[in-house]
This record gives C-alpha cells, sequence and structure tokens, in this order.
C-alpha cells in the first residue's frame, strides 16, 4: 500500500484536460502563471498551445474576445494563455503580434527608404498644420493592399475652395510640392498620374502660378475624382509615396 501511495502522489496532470503521467518528460512547458512557474501540458494541448489556436480550441465559448484593429483576427484579451498575443494601442483597440511585427518592419523599410532619399527632401521642415497625422495601422494596411512601403508626407485640411467642384482643384502648400512633388520649370504644367488607395489611375494637371511673387503649386482636373471620394471642406487629403517617389499615392 505505501507503495502505491507513493506513485500515486509522484503523478501530475495536464493543466488543461488533467491527463495524468508519472512521467515529467511527458509534459512540455505552456504559458507563465502567476506563480512564475509554467503550466504543464499534455502532448496534444501543448502542440494546440505552441500552434497558437489554444484560446480558440478551449475558450470560444468564453467572453473577452476583441478584433485586431489591423486584420481583424479575433484575439482572447484578458485571459493568461494569450497575454503576449496582441498589444494594445494608444488610441484604442488591440492589435495582434502579428501584424505589430509587420508594422516594425514597415517603419524600418521606411526609414531607410528616407535615409536613401535626396538631403532636400529628409531635411524639409513641413509646417505643423501639414504634417501626416496616419496611425501606423493605416499605413501598415495600405502598404498591405499595395504590396509595397508607403510613405506618408503630407496632411492637408480641405478648405472650401479645395472642395468646390466648379474649381475641381487642389492647391498643394508650397514647400511640400517644392519637396515631394516633381520638379516644374513651366507654369502650364504637365500631367501628372496619381493612384488612389483603391487602386484607379488618375491624371490631373500640375501646375503653378505666381502670386504676390511666390509660386502657388495646384492640382487641376479633380472633378470626377472629387465627386468619386466624396469630397467636403474639412476633410483631410494626404499624399504618401510610393517607393517610386515620382508615383504618388492619393488618400481618399
Amino acid at each position: 500500500m505505501g507503495s502505491t501511495s507513493t506513485s500515486s502522489s509522484s503523478k501530475i496532470s495536464c493543466f488543461q484536460c488533467e491527463e495524468t503521467s508519472s512521467s515529467f518528460d511527458h509534459f512540455r512547458n505552456g504559458w507563465r502563471l502567476r506563480s512564475g512557474e509554467f503550466a504543464q501540458l499534455c502532448p496534444r494541448c501543448a502542440s494546440i498551445y505552441e500552434e497558437g489556436k489554444f484560446c480558440e480550441a478551449f475558450h470560444s465559448n468564453d467572453d473577452g474576445w476583441r478584433d485586431c484593429e489591423s486584420c481583424g483576427k479575433l484575439v482572447h484579451c484578458g485571459c493568461i494563455v494569450s497575454f503576449n498575443a496582441y498589444l494594445l494601442l494608444d488610441f484604442g483597440g488591440v492589435i495582434c503580434m502579428e501584424c505589430s511585427r509587420i508594422n516594425f518592419a514597415l517603419a524600418r523599410s521606411r526609414c531607410l527608404f528616407l535615409e536613401g532619399q535626396p538631403d532636400i527632401t529628409r531635411q524639409t521642415v513641413i509646417e505643423p498644420q501639414y504634417r501626416p497625422r496616419s496611425s501606423e495601422v493605416e499605413v501598415q494596411q495600405i502598404s498591405r493592399n499595395f504590396d509595397c512601403v508607403v510613405t506618408p508626407l503630407f496632411e492637408k485640411l480641405l478648405s472650401a475652395t479645395d472642395a468646390d467642384l466648379k474649381l475641381a482643384r487642389l492647391i498643394i502648400p508650397k514647400k511640400c510640392a517644392e519637396a515631394f512633388f516633381p520638379d516644374i520649370s513651366e507654369p502650364r504644367g504637365f500631367l501628372l498620374k496619381i493612384q488612389d488607395t483603391e487602386g484607379m489611375d488618375w491624371d490631373f494637371n500640375y501646375r503653378y502660378w505666381i502670386n504676390g511673387g511666390s509660386k502657388m503649386y495646384i492640382l487641376e482636373g479633380l472633378r470626377d475624382f472629387m465627386i468619386s471620394k466624396r469630397w467636403q471642406a474639412g476633410d483631410t487629403e494626404m499624399k504618401p509615396a510610393h517607393k517610386k517617389r515620382f508615383k504618388l499615392k492619393s488618400f481618399a
């Protein structure tokens, strides 16, 4: 009887399914518990955990599921098992670790891209009202849609004249135009192809006129684009650059 008791007391159980075994080698480490030790899991439960499917398999009917703000994947928040599977975002919501790693890689790529640009581009000081305010998630999503690195360069709050269908043109801030748009030497300008975030190409006329001794840069021929995007005064129009800077992308 004593021997049997000793054998029984030496058995351990799987943290999830409670399968027992007297061999410690039978179990694998799972997540870290509040005690600092690791949950011991049988091979089946450990495999599900290592595949990142533990919550889907065992907690599907529990509360606390939220969508990743980037990819929409469901994440079981507040669960010790998935504690390291997501990050809280500053502006609210959560992002899964996979999307977070993608964001980091894209941010690093953008930095390397900008380092390779001419000094005039990297040293351009944009007025505070024109600095891009797009979130990392927004940029990452657009980059994913086009399978390329997208770098926001500036934003502009649309004025009443910018949103006027009769004028059908957009005034580009002077410093932004001279830093990020192609060089222009003739006032009448030239056609510039711009691609929106849905992949549609638009042909606009890019030109300038002299106002008070200074150049004023504009895009003309925007009527169909403005109708398509339902432009209104107070909207924000952002201009990010593709890896090929001459191929601009237009945010709606």
